[in-house]
């Protein structure tokens, strides 16, 4: 790829899908987008690329450079070390900590199917076995004692 991003299809058909994400992302979003625009014509280059990672001029950013930047700020921060991808596997933890159904998060996650959210994120949340064990323990009634 010679440091170049090039646009093409996603790896499996399940990485072709919407994204809904929270208002608050839109309005931040939103909000990032206006600034670039207007730093874009204050510098003359209206016109310039709609990335969300740009560099002033608006050329893309690679993805790595992005990763850097990412952990140089957190570094920076004082915060443990954390990939830009490992956001991706938080978001998908919250999620099913929330008890958001597993055929969902799969589907956010854009997997090609559900067993493999299942065989990747079932292991990380510790309670939620325990949730699931209480949850089916709830639907049986105890017998009467007489």
């Amino acid at each position: 790829m010679n440091g170049k991003i090039v646009p093409g299809k996603p790896k499996t058909r399940g990485g072709e899908r919407r994204i809904e994400i929270d208002p608050r992302v839109v309005e931040a979003l939103t909000v990032h987008q206006l600034r670039q625009g207007i730093e874009r014509d204050e510098l003359g280059l209206a016109g310039a690329g709609l990335r969300v990672f740009t560099r002033e001029d608006g050329t893309e950013l690679l993805p790595s450079t992005v990763t850097h930047l990412f952990l140089r700020l957190g570094r920076e921060a004082g915060l443990r070390p954390v990939r830009l991808h490992d956001l991706r596997h938080g978001a998908a933890s919250l999620m099913l900590a929330a008890g958001v159904d597993v055929a969902v998060v799969s589907k956010v996650l854009g997997h090609s199917s559900v067993a493999i959210t299942a065989d990747v994120y079932s292991h990380l949340l510790p309670g939620v076995g325990r949730a699931a064990t209480a949850a089916a323990a709830a639907l049986v009634r105890p017998r009467a004692t007489a």
